[in-house]
C-alpha cells in the first residue's frame, strides 16, 4: 500500500483498515438505509460534531480486520511549529468566564458546557498521515488511534484527513452486546512518579470532576435506557490514563432490546455526549456555536458499522485535521465547564490535552 488508506481505527488488539471509496455518504440517514437494506456491507468514516452538517462516511472498496497496524513505509516528519492560537489563552479564559456567568445564573438551565480552542500548525513539508497514526498508536497502545479521509463530506473537506488517538469509546456493538466508556474529568500526567500518582488521586477525589463526570453518566444512561436492558453502570468512576492525561471513566455494558439497532444507531443516539457537548445538550451546543463557531469533525465520532449492525465508534478528540496538501493542521482541545470550574485551570487543561498530537508531530512552539 503506497497511498494513504481511507480509514483506520486501531485499538488494543484490533485494527480496521479501509482503502478506496465505492460510495460516499454525506447523509447519515442514507448510510443507515444502505446498511439496513444490506446493499452496503460496511460503512466507515466520521460523524461531525454538529449532526446537521455533512458526514464523511463511505462504503470502501476494500476493508481489512487486523490484529495491528500494517507495516507501512514510514517517513520522517517535517519540522512542525505552532503558527497561531485560535483563540489565545486570554480570549479562551474570557469565553470560560462568560460561560461561568451563565452556569451560575439561577435562572439558566445550563449545567455544563465543553469549550475548546484550536492551534494552527504549520509544517515545512507534507506530513505523512500514516506515520502520524503509527506514532500515535505506539505512544498510547490503549487509545483508539484513527485516520479518516474527510473528502466524502465535500466542499472544504476535499483531500483533508482527520488523525488522532482518542481515549474515549463512544459505543461498540457486537451481537446484542453494547459497551461504552464515557470520559469526563481530567488531570495532567507528570514525569515524577510520586507526583503523577498524586495527580491521579487528586482527580479521583475532586468533587468538581466527580460532578462533571456524573452529568455525563446520567445522560448516557438516559440515551441507552430505551435501547438496552441489563445496563451495568458502576457506582463510581475509575481512573484511566493516557500518556499525557489522567481521566475519570466509567465502563458501561448492556444488551440490546432490539437487534435491529445498529452500532451507528447507537452512536447517533449518544452523540454528542456531555463529555464533548454539555448538559442539557441543546443549550450547550447553542452556546458552543455562539462562542466557537462550527467545530467540524472535532469532538464528533470516528468508526465503522457493518450490515449485521456490529461496529465501534470513538469520540474524535486528541487529534488534528490535516490540510489537503498536508502542510497545515488544526488541532483542538477542550474541557468541561461547570459552576465550580476555575478559568485558569481550564485553560491549563486544554494545554495538557494538546500534548497527544503535538508530541506525535514533534511540534515546536
Amino acid at each position: 500500500m503506497t497511498r494513504e488508506p481511507s480509514f483506520v481505527l486501531a485499538s488494543a488488539g484490533s485494527t480496521v483498515v479501509a482503502e478506496g471509496v465505492q460510495t460516499a455518504f454525506k447523509s447519515i440517514p442514507d448510510a443507515l438505509a444502505a446498511l439496513k437494506s444490506h446493499s452496503t456491507p460496511i460503512v466507515v468514516g466520521a460523524l461531525p460534531f454538529d449532526m446537521s452538517r455533512p458526514a464523511a462516511l463511505i462504503r470502501p472498496q476494500d476493508v481489512q480486520f487486523l490484529d495491528a497496524l500494517p507495516k507501512w513505509p514510514l517517513r520522517p516528519l517535517p519540522t512542525v511549529r505552532i503558527a497561531e492560537m485560535l483563540p489565545g489563552p486570554d480570549e479562551h479564559r474570557a469565553r470560560i468566564e462568560a460561560a461561568l456567568a451563565r452556569l451560575r445564573d439561577p435562572d439558566c438551565a445550563l449545567h455544563k458546557v465543553v469549550l475548546a480552542r484550536a492551534l494552527r500548525l504549520a509544517a515545512d513539508g507534507p506530513m505523512d498521515a500514516r506515520t502520524i497514526v503509527d506514532r500515535l498508536a505506539k505512544a498510547d497502545p490503549g487509545a483508539n488511534s484513527y485516520l479518516v479521509d474527510l473528502t466524502a463530506a465535500g466542499g472544504e473537506y476535499s483531500g483533508t484527513a482527520l488523525v488522532g488517538a482518542t481515549p474515549e469509546l463512544l459505543v461498540a456493538r457486537r451481537g446484542d452486546r453494547v459497551g461504552c466508556a464515557p470520559f469526563a474529568g481530567s488531570a495532567p500526567r507528570l514525569s515524577d512518579p510520586e507526583a503523577d500518582e498524586a495527580s491521579g488521586r487528586a482527580l479521583a477525589e475532586s468533587a468538581k470532576n466527580r460532578h462533571e463526570h456524573e452529568l455525563v453518566i446520567d445522560a448516557v444512561r438516559k440515551a441507552l435506557d430505551p435501547l438496552c436492558v441489563d445496563l451495568q453502570i458502576p457506582p463510581t468512576p475509575q481512573l484511566s490514563r493516557t500518556a499525557a492525561v489522567w481521566h475519570l471513566s466509567t465502563p458501561i455494558t448492556g444488551r440490546l432490546r432490539e437487534t435491529s439497532t445498529t452500532a451507528l444507531d447507537l452512536a447517533i443516539a449518544l452523540h454528542p455526549t456531555p463529555a464533548v457537548g454539555g448538559v442539557p445538550t441543546d443549550a450547550a451546543v447553542e452556546l458552543i456555536s455562539e462562542l466557537e463557531g462550527d467545530r467540524g469533525f472535532y469532538a464528533g465520532a470516528v468508526g465503522w458499522c457493518d450490515q449485521r449492525g456490529d461496529g465501534r465508534w470513538a469520540v474524535s478528540i486528541r487529534g488534528a485535521q490535516l490540510s489537503a496538501d498536508r502542510r497545515t493542521a488544526y488541532a483542538h482541545a477542550g474541557g468541561g465547564i461547570v459552576a465550580g470550574s476555575d478559568p485558569d485551570d481550564e485553560v491549563d487543561e486544554t494545554t495538557t490535552k494538546f500534548t497527544t498530537i503535538l508530541s506525535a508531530l514533534e511540534a515546536e512552539p
